[in-house]
């Protein structure tokens, strides 16, 4: 009998959902996958095969308080009707902050819980949505095995000076440091480099996951070494409505000669900068793209050169580079920002293929390219299902 594992990834207004089989040997296989938004609003549940044909489909609009339970009861019957002669053994969530102590998933239990509540501080924007689902799927269905995947796990391989701020060690030791994020995203690409060649794999590798949320990561063989996203994710790369690497002073200023609340302050660098404040048109690259609008073309033109400068950066971590991955939304499916990437890095080596480039192919670097260059779709949920069947593996070994 295969294992039902149900891969949650919730957020504000919104849980997305995988529902994976596993015979617990080879890799799990997608069975389905959809979401619940409009959360608070009016719920909507939709359902999808992984070919994109929709299953099921179900509208509350009269039920805008619809609590978790409720919408986490409708979505496990759903999930024990579709198994079959499968049978529901697990959930595996993502949760952003995993803080200084854990570099690897865990079972979910009441001690964990309590610690990864306190580290709501140091994401509050999207650790309790995190922990919320656990919550109710815990009173929902009480004796499903709950695991944490942790998206700075990853990270914690990163030297003490990659991860240390140059403040009062008071400080640091209170986790004022730099953890990183979009780490599920950074090891799923790290083993199927692995796979697809495995000598890039054991050299020195940057990645750059440019999405929504945009960050670059580098990795020598396999092991993450540094990262553009700091003690929030908020740092680095330009994102769609986040303003990446931004000097203290500005807050600072913002604070004392603005006036503004650090409330004003927070939906001001997280939801109204990026390339929406840059642009004043959109956050979405793909309209920036085809937009004649100049400010669209230079809020382009600085997300490049931001993420030109950050491979500077992380090549000089890694003390040179053997590889450039390009993934996410963005690097999967932009040939113009790769494009640009590529032209801009030509002094580290990099040479494009244009052809392979404008046909979004595997390898995109020049066969004569002392770099290689690829584009990897990444998959983090496939990633946090593969850890939650490894964790059960353990339980079973273990006996528990």
């Amino acid at each position: 009998m295969h294992d039902g594992i149900l891969v949650i990834n919730a957020g504000s207004s919104s849980i997305k959902f995988s529902l994976y089989l596993s015979d617990g040997d080879d890799k799990p296989v997608l069975s389905s996958k959809g979401q619940v938004e409009g959360i608070n609003v009016a719920p909507h549940f939709i359902a999808k095969a992984p070919h994109g044909a929709v299953l099921t489909e179900q509208h509350w609009p009269d039920q805008p308080n619809m609590s978790h339970e409720a919408l986490f009861k409708y979505l496990i019957e759903w999930v024990e009707d579709h198994l079959g002669d499968a049978e529901l053994k697990a959930a595996g969530h993502r949760v952003v902050h995993g803080g200084s102590l854990y570099s690897q998933p865990l079972l979910i239990n009441d001690d964990l819980m309590t610690e990864l509540e306190a580290l709501v501080p140091l994401a509050p924007l999207h650790q309790p949505h995190n922990l919320a689902p656990i919550r109710a799927l815990a009173k929902v269905h009480p004796g499903l095995a709950q695991v944490a995947c942790f998206d700075t796990a990853f990270h914690r391989s990163n030297p003490w000076m990659a991860q240390s701020f140059a403040l009062p060690r008071k400080l640091t030791g209170e986790g004022v440091k730099r953890y990183g994020f979009h780490g599920l995203s950074y090891e799923y690409i790290a083993r199927q480099l692995r796979q697809l060649s495995p000598a890039t794999a054991r050299g020195r590798v940057v990645v750059a996951h440019l999405g929504s949320g945009a960050s670059m990561c580098a990795i020598r063989e396999g092991k993450s070494v540094a990262s553009t996203m700091g003690f929030t994710a908020l740092d680095g790369l330009p994102m769609g409505t986040r303003t990446g690497c931004l000097d203290a002073g500005v807050v600072l200023y913002l604070l004392q000669q603005k006036g503004m609340t650090a409330k004003e302050i927070e939906d001001l660098l997280y939801k109204q900068s990026g390339l929406i404040g840059v642009s004043g048109v959109s956050n979405d690259m793909r309209v920036l793209l085809e937009s004649s609008e100049p400010h669209a073309a230079e809020a382009v033109e600085l997300f490049v050169y931001r993420i030109s400068r950050e491979l500077g950066s992380l090549t000089a971590a890694l003390g040179g580079i053997d590889a450039l991955v390009f993934t996410a939304g963005i690097g999967e499916r932009s040939p113009q920002v790769r494009e640009r990437v590529c032209r801009h890095a030509e002094w580290l080596g990099i040479r494009l293929d244009d052809e392979a480039n404008a046909r979004d192919a595997q390898q995109i670097s020049a066969i004569d390219s002392p770099v290689s260059v690829w584009v990897i779709p990444t998959d983090e949920e496939m990633m946090i299902a593969r850890h939650t069947r490894e964790v059960l593996h353990a339980l079973r070994s273990s006996g528990a």
